[in-house]
């Protein structure tokens, strides 16, 4: 029977002194909302003038908070239970705290950790009594050295370093219990872990099963296991004396149904139930999980070995395979980078995941790359990608930084990890482990033969040896970047893409900026238009946010060179928001042209941790999608019409050219048709090719052919190239590019 626990929390400004004053807690939370809220201070989410300054690298650091992160924290909570009767045991369980910390109870040190990943329990049925205090101690943000602030302060430990500063976040580090907190009583006889694991034969047709148990106490009781398919029938029955204290208990599934991601069938989910029961038939505990049979490889892609960068002797794997093969199938892995969708993570719950996975569902996504730089997410984040299908892959809490292996670092390190791995191993959704974000970069130096990223390689191989590991992202023939719709020598995306071909796009994006109604609340009206560097779009990432360029995210000079100066913000709006949806819509479209040497297009971001002014990301915070997003998923179906189209703007007399093709990553093959390729200018579509398509064989892309059109004298303004599918409208698209005029 689980307790609910009701908490206070008060600063400290040393580890054995008491706060002078206590405030409520919300538990699992943070102590920075818990404080703005006692205060009675706005969200600082939308709070258009709060104090800010900034020190290296122009990250907005929010003042009113910065004085949380260098003092103690101390949890306080009165336990209330009834005492424990005969046979019964109580526990006190916590499934994280942020970060380093100390559990107390009536003064007493009874626990102590490092690592806001490792839950932890304890036992207190012979220590506790009803009504004795327990506390828990937050120690202050770790912090490799005091100066200068930013965000390698965090390089030894295992803290997510987002927090401590980024081009998306600002300086804010969140403290506290981050994860569910209980007292718990539990019959002496009871489970310490259950999970189940298997391997699918060769030609898929069989699982094996294996149900590992550790319980508390051996030969008491009876065992009962039952996997259910989705239909709720019962297909494997089990019943056993557990005689160890960890034992495994074996059993088969004939012709399975295998999980699949999103696009390429069903992601089916069986259910196991384990129940425990005393010698008397009464149920003392039981556990209940999903199972989702899928087999997984990364594995070179089907070109590699005739890599033209591969010439020479001895003849050697030129780039590290990135291509995914579930259940024997290639699969183009399309989707976006996941970046933690709250700066406190103990806010954030299942309803929160809901709507933002239910979006990446909906613009056909088939993976996330859960990005080092961010926490861990909590297991609701998990269970709703195993059924909607998105492939996860998670890099541990790395990024962009040097981890020096020393043995402190190290030793936190291996437990951290060893729990993240633990915890997500039974998930069918994820698919790949990552040591971490860019740290084969000259700004991180660090090496595959780092102490660090070697632990990694090895946890992984012990404790979950059949999911692949990388050591970072990106490696050889992979790509982060470009980031920008036009880059400073004039190439734009449509230009500098398709020199690129790559085996993988794992970060690449294009600025856009929020829609009018969120940039009206965190934005003091004054400040509201025209934009400008120093005021409250700086604060919100608009200028000086990234790369030491001082017109990011915003991008005026960009904007400006199509359009001109915006005259409104809804101007500004509007052509923002555009050349983000067509630049994104064109980089991923040319990703899976470049199959099957390319196989993977993960774009820079899908989400926010708070509300930027403009940013790389598809929806802005907390889950409102901007109109790229729509872009996107269009430009993701899973067939498609497509063209390739040099440039964004033209001039009356240039020839408009598009390079055509059908594209489908589906496991259907497509059969013959005909593609359309329309002009829409002036309001009139004028037909410029028809295009007989031949049938296509699944997971195959189709080149056709190139049109060209001499453009006449027209206004300026918005040219449409439609492709439109006989039979088939769910397969059209259109492009909307810009006309200069004369």
């Amino acid at each position: 029977m689980k307790i609910s626990l009701q908490w206070t929390v008060g600063f400290t400004q040393e580890a054995k002194s008491l706060p002078e004053n206590f405030i409520p807690a919300v538990v699992p939370g943070a102590v920075q909302p818990d404080w703005a809220s006692a205060k009675g201070w706005p969200a600082i989410e939308y709070q258009a003038n709060y104090p800010v300054r900034y020190e290296d690298r122009n990250v907005p650091i929010a003042v009113d908070y910065e004085w949380m992160e260098d003092v103690y924290w101390l949890y306080r909570t009165k336990l209330d239970f009834i005492s424990t009767i005969a046979g019964q045991r109580l526990y006190f369980v916590c499934g994280g705290v942020d970060y380093r910390f100390q559990v107390h109870l009536n003064g007493q040190i009874i626990y102590d950790q490092e690592g806001m990943f490792t839950p932890f329990e304890i036992d207190l049925t012979d220590r506790a009594q009803p009504g004795d205090i327990l506390e828990v101690l937050v120690f202050p943000v770790p912090k490799m050295y005091h100066n200068p602030i930013d965000e390698k302060q965090s390089n030894q430990s295992c803290k997510p370093a987002f927090s401590y500063g980024w081009d998306f976040h600002p300086r804010l580090i969140p403290l506290g219990i981050w994860q569910e907190t209980y007292l718990e009583t539990r019959p002496a006889l009871h489970f310490r872990s259950v999970e189940v694991f298997y391997e699918l034969s060769q030609k898929l047709d069989q699982a094996n099963l294996c149900l590992e148990i550790i319980t508390s106490q051996i030969g008491l009781g009876r065992l009962k296991w039952k996997i259910l398919d989705r239909a709720g029938q019962v297909i494997l029955e089990k019943e056993n004396t557990p005689e160890q204290f960890q034992q495994c208990f074996s059993g088969s599934i004939e012709s399975p149904d295998l999980w699949w991601p999103n696009g390429q069938g069903e992601p089916v989910l069986y259910t196991s139930i384990v129940e425990l029961y005393d010698g008397a038939g009464t149920l003392l505990d039981n556990r209940m999980s999903r199972v989702g049979f899928r087999k997984i490889r990364l594995v070179p892609h089907a070109q590699s070995w005739n890599d033209p960068d591969n010439a020479g002797f001895p003849n050697s794997r030129n780039k590290p395979p990135i291509t995914l093969e579930i259940n024997g199938r290639v699969i183009f892995a399309k989707g976006s980078n996941w970046v933690g969708p709250d700066m406190f993570p103990g806010r954030i719950t299942t309803d929160t995941y809901r709507l933002l996975l239910q979006a990446a569902y909906d613009a056909n996504f088939n993976m996330l790359r859960c990005w080092g730089g961010a926490p861990v997410q909590k297991e609701g984040f998990f269970d709703l990608c195993d059924e909607l299908g998105i492939m996860i892959w998670q890099e541990f809490p790395l990024a962009c930084g040097f981890y020096e292996g020393t043995p402190a670092y190290l030793r936190v390190l291996d437990q951290e990890s060893r729990s993240i791995i633990r915890r997500l191993r039974s998930h069918a959704s994820v698919v790949l482990w990552c040591g971490g974000n860019e740290l084969f970069n000259n700004w991180s130096c660090m090496t595959d033969q780092d102490l660090a990223l070697r632990l990694l390689d090895r946890n992984c191989f012990e404790l979950d040896p059949h999911r692949p590991y990388i050591m970072t992202s990106p490696l050889s023939g992979w790509a982060h970047g470009g980031y920008q719709f036009r880059l400073h020598n004039g190439n734009e995306v449509f230009q500098y893409f398709p020199k690129a071909h790559n085996t993988a796009y794992t970060e690449f994006g294009v600025p856009g900026i929020a829609g009018i109604k969120l940039l009206e609340r965190i934005i003091p009206a004054e400040d509201l238009f025209p934009p400008r560097p120093g005021t409250y779009w700086q604060a919100r990432h608009a200028f000086h946010a990234w790369n030491g360029s001082p017109d990011s995210w915003l991008e005026l000079w960009c904007i400006e060179h199509y359009y001109g100066m915006p005259a409104t913000l809804e101007q500004l709006v509007e052509w923002s928001q555009w050349l983000q949806s067509e630049g994104l819509k064109f980089v991923f479209e040319e990703a899976r042209r470049q199959k099957p040497v390319c196989s993977m297009a993960l774009n820079w971001c899908f989400n926010e941790p708070w509300p930027n002014a403009a940013n790389n990301s598809l929806l802005s915070w907390p889950a409102e999608p901007k109109p790229s997003l729509k872009a996107v998923s269009d430009a993701l179906r899973p067939v498609l019409a497509s063209a390739r189209i040099p440039q964004f703007s033209w001039v009356p007399g240039e020839t408009f050219t598009a390079d055509l093709y059908m594209l489908n990553d589906s496991p259907a093959a497509i059969a013959e048709g005909r593609v359309d390729a329309t002009l829409r200018v002036a309001n009139q579509d004028l037909l410029l090719l028809s295009w007989e398509i031949p049938g296509t064989p699944a997971n195959t892309n189709l080149p056709g052919p190139t049109l060209r059109y001499s453009l006449p004298d027209l206004p300026a303004g918005r040219i449409t190239l439609c492709l439109r599918v006989k039979d088939h409208p769910d397969w059209n698209s259109e492009y909307n590019y810009l006309i200069l005029g004369k």
